[in-house]
């Protein structure tokens, strides 16, 4: 879902370049700037680090024990193709997007603290899904002692805030904007 609304307003953000293109409008080119500032902070702060978290967590799992996180009862229900889409297609997506187009990272500081901010989000409505439900949306975190869950929960706020950092050194690499 966030891959789908940020490529949405990346498509967006183009088409309203390409529209007010030779437009001498000042307001349309406020609303421009405020739409681009919108696609950077979401490729920052979400598309790219739980892009890349979402690819790396579910292969390594996935390669180690697939009924940890994709049991094979889900095969009558999602095919391959949409498997991938969720938990591959994003990675080459959102680097040819990082590749193409340059993306003005918010603060370190601001940054790091949006990431921190969703991740905390996520584990919280992932613990709400179970307590109402009685049932973790991971299978994984089954296997999990309430300790071990906390520590991992933990390591996954720093794993997802350290890919926002990759994301940020790349996006300077590609774009030579090292300050």
């Amino acid at each position: 879902v966030i891959q789908a609304v940020f490529f949405g307003i990346c498509v967006l953000t183009d088409l309203s370049s390409l529209l007010t293109k030779g437009n001498d409008s000042q307001e349309q080119e406020r609303q421009l700037k405020k739409l681009i500032s919108l696609r950077d902070w979401v490729m920052a702060v979400l598309a790219f680090p739980v892009g890349v978290f979402v690819v790396t967590m579910f292969w390594s799992i996935y390669i180690y024990d697939r009924e940890l996180v994709y049991p094979k009862l889900l095969d009558n229900f999602i095919p391959a193709w949409l498997n991938h889409g969720m938990h591959t297609t994003v990675l080459p997506f959102v680097l040819i997007e990082m590749r193409t187009t340059h993306h003005q990272y918010p603060s370190r500081s601001c940054g790091l603290a949006a990431v921190c901010t969703f991740a905390v989000g996520y584990i919280l409505w992932v613990c709400w899904i179970h307590h109402v439900t009685g049932v973790w949306v991971y299978p994984l975190l089954e296997h999990l002692s309430p300790g071990v869950k906390i520590i991992f929960f933990a390591a996954v706020t720093v794993v997802i805030n350290i890919f926002y950092l990759m994301g940020e050194v790349l996006n300077n690499y590609i774009w030579d904007t090292q300050k």
